[in-house]
């Protein structure tokens, strides 16, 4: 019929303005909730963190540096040892190798 008007469809747009306040409301929940997650992995991250080691080792022709820390002297020792190995060692058995000379040299201090 000519002249005849439709209802507009009001409830469909009342709803999606109703679903983007949600979505609105839901995205910064979101954003919150992965923030205090972050929060949360640095704080436990860094708290464990009590000890600092700068360790030098020479492997076959070269010497390399690291820094590691960690909650105890020894670990912090361990791990600063390993980093500077990476370099100088190609494989598995020369990594070993490595990890079992002593430095020479070693300084840690408490964070």
């Amino acid at each position: 019929m000519p002249g005849t008007r439709f209802p507009s469809p009001c409830p469909v747009a009342s709803a999606s303005r109703q679903e983007t306040g949600v979505t609105k409301r839901g995205k910064l929940v979101t954003l919150l909730v992965v923030l205090a997650f972050a929060g949360f992995l640095l704080w436990s991250t860094l708290g464990s963190q009590q000890v600092e080691c700068t360790v030098t080792v020479t492997f076959g022709n070269a010497r390399n540096t690291a820094t590691a820390s960690a909650a105890s002297e020894a670990d912090a020792t361990r791990e600063a040892q390993t980093a500077a190995c990476g370099p100088l060692a190609q494989g598995m058995d020369e990594s070993i190798r490595c990890g079992r000379i002593p430095p020479v040299s070693r300084q840690c201090r408490n964070l």
